[in-house]
């Protein structure tokens, strides 16, 4: 079969070679925005007097065809033509006649593919940060449902102090705030065209960069063509920025997945996100949640494999960057689909109110409280510490909890306990009074709710 560059070569590849250097596999995705590109490139090219105004209407047609049967799903893609840009010049030389030859002056596939890929990713970063959004509103929607559950908090996976159950959500609230902020600062680099870089030199026809640029929706355009066809930093972006969203996701996965165990009882999922066992009847397996947080591996690796590949690699173009579209597809698709499953997870998971109520009270969560106690009094915190470590190792050694013991004994490790102390122990009481700024104390969590809300609302804080 005959290349479409093929003039210079005498022979032509065995197919098995054909396909080892072929993407159109995995390149077919970005058709939508190759056509895109075409469009926006045919029409500068008459603007410029590259083209005619009637054979610039005739490849407008041609290509919103190929569009139309795109959308359509009726495209039949070939390995003969190796990626999507043959492919779609092939069909259109098909749709239009030779004509459809003339579509190329003036760029290379190389600024071509580049273009695509600046297009498709200002496309699903706009939509991932929709997708944050939409997960933050019911992190604050669960949120204000439990702004007075209080829970056990933890430090190395031990009891700490006990929090209110929204002032923890919250916190995955401000992480998200901060992924939504990446893309959204990261689009200023996406936001650019390389359209008219050529293959690495630019091109003697008198096109404007900028015009195509302004068709295509682009801020900018690159102004070195050496740096525009090779450019991936805003990929490799993209991925650095999804790995930081998903390693939240996985925190977020793993603290729901102990919560829902039967040592927790914390949360129960809904039956949507979770599955059973084909041995044991009795199993709720989090599996949305587990695999949430498997998949964040593969983001990584997305990320390491595209760093990798461009590490050794000089100017301009070289083959080498054929493999940094499949990772960015599949992580597309995965930080996506994470985001969707989440948010789902969070609006329709029970929160058992009662079992993390009842957890704070059977444990010495609500110690620090009794040396805050002291302290206030005019102890000094390191001995008041001493004094509440003492009191902790007696009802150890007893099997029973602070509020259990006497006040006689609270008296004869120090003087300066009362009968108030039984108050102070309460978790309700020790949550209620952290009023720090950015603390669990109800009112500090319905400020902080207030002011999510408005972050969602401007879509920026």
């Amino acid at each position: 079969m005959k290349k479409l560059w093929g003039g210079r070569f005498q022979k032509t590849p065995e197919k098995w070679v054909d396909e080892f250097g072929a993407s159109i596999s995995f390149d077919q995705h970005l058709v939508a925005e190759d056509i895109t590109g075409s469009l926006a490139h045919a029409a500068m090219l008459k603007k410029c007097g590259i083209l005619t105004a009637e054979e610039e209407l005739k490849i407008r047609e041609g290509l919103n065809t190929l569009l139309q049967k795109a959308e359509e799903g009726t495209l039949e893609f070939s390995v003969d033509y190796e990626d999507i840009h043959l492919n779609i010049e092939k069909m259109l030389i098909d749709e239009i006649g030779p004509l459809g030859g003339k579509l190329h002056t003036g760029r290379s596939r190389n600024d071509q593919v580049a273009t695509d890929m600046h297009l498709y990713l200002k496309n699903h970063v706009g939509h991932i940060i929709e997708l944050i959004e939409a997960f933050q509103s019911a992190l604050i929607e669960k949120a204000e449902a439990n702004v007075e559950t209080i829970l056990p908090g933890y430090t190395h996976l031990q009891r700490a102090q006990p929090i209110s159950f929204a002032h923890h959500l919250l916190a995955y609230f401000w992480m998200l705030e901060r992924d939504k902020e990446r893309f959204q600062d990261s689009m200023k680099r996406i936001n650019k065209s390389p359209l008219g870089c050529g293959a690495l030199a630019g091109t003697t026809f008198p096109i404007d960069r900028d015009y195509s640029a302004e068709l295509l929706g682009f801020d900018a355009i690159y102004e070195n063509s050496l740096d525009g066809v090779s450019d991936r930093d805003f990929i490799l972006e993209f991925l650095s920025n999804s790995s930081m969203l998903m390693m939240h996701l996985s925190r977020f996965s793993e603290e729901i997945i102990l919560w829902c165990s039967q040592e927790f009882k914390f949360i129960e999922l809904d039956d949507t996100y979770a599955t059973g066992s084909s041995m044991m009847p009795q199993k709720k397996n989090p599996d949305m949640a587990e695999l949430i947080r498997g998949k964040t591996g593969r983001v990584y690796g997305d990320m390491m494999g595209l760093f990798t590949i461009m590490k050794g690699l000089p100017l301009a173009y070289n083959k080498d960057l054929q493999e940094d579209k499949e990772g960015m597809f599949d992580t597309v698709k995965t930080v996506e689909g994470s985001l969707q499953i989440f948010t789902g997870m969070i609006q329709t998971m029970t929160v058992n109110k009662d079992v993390m109520k009842q957890a704070t009270k059977q444990d010495f969560s609500n110690a620090t409280e009794l040396a805050d106690y002291l302290a206030k009094k005019g102890m000094p915190f390191r001995e008041a510490h001493e004094v509440v470590g003492k009191l902790v190792y007696t009802c150890i050694e007893r099997g029973i909890y602070l509020s259990d013991m006497p006040i006689g004994e609270f008296q004869q490790a120090s003087t300066l306990f009362e009968e108030d102390i039984y108050t102070v122990l309460d978790p309700y009481y020790a949550v209620e009074k952290r009023m720090s700024a950015g603390g669990t104390g109800f009112k500090q969590v319905k400020q902080a709710l207030e002011k999510a809300k408005a972050c969602v609302a401007a879509g920026v804080c």
